[in-house]
């Protein structure tokens, strides 16, 4: 698959796999887990290019430098992200001592006040360094607000955090106290 047909077709899985599973005819378990064989059918259906495979999926989660995705016994799943009610089960894990969170200008002021919080999603999500947080806060506002967190701290004083994937972090809600920038 050429790199553009593979971004492609990661968009679409995450636009089925975290919002609109529905739109596609499918519904996810309660883990957030769609058939294979369900989702090869649905995107055969509504995506314009060659019939997708079990490759193919293969392809866009080894190749995805988030981990965004997993295939397990037969079912796929996003592994956070989503706008629809799922129940991921994460164990809660200590943090490094230090996340980043990207975000835009006209949040600033909410999180100051109240924190990090989901704002529509199951979790906060946090970048393992400063240019990932900068990339997700680019697709909120051309001059994003890249913040600190002591997440280490946070940690230490209650707050539970979660592992997402390689370079993102989870947390339900992070309290101002422990948020710099």
């Amino acid at each position: 698959m050429i790199p553009e047909e593979r971004e492609r077709l990661s968009r679409t899985l995450t636009y089925i796999l975290r919002h609109q599973p529905g739109e596609f005819g499918l519904e996810l378990d309660e883990e957030g887990f769609v058939p294979v064989d369900a989702l090869l059918a649905a995107l055969a259906d509504r995506v314009r290019w060659a019939r997708p495979t079990v490759e193919h999926l293969d392809e866009v989660i080894r190749l995805s430098d988030k981990k965004r995705f997993e295939i397990r016994e037969g079912r796929m799943r996003a592994l956070y992200g989503h706008s629809v009610p799922v129940r991921i089960r994460y164990e809660p894990q200590e943090p490094p001592e230090i996340l980043w969170h990207g975000t835009s200008r006209r949040a600033i002021s909410a999180i100051r006040h109240g924190g990090l919080n989901p704002m529509g999603r199951q979790f906060v999500h946090l970048s393992l360094d400063e240019a990932a947080a900068r990339t997700v806060g680019l697709r909120h506002d051309p001059r994003p607000v890249i913040l600190r967190v002591r997440a280490g701290d946070a940690w230490r004083a209650g707050t539970r955090f979660f592992r997402g994937g390689d370079l993102v972090w989870l947390a339900e809600s992070v309290p101002s106290d422990f948020i710099e920038g």
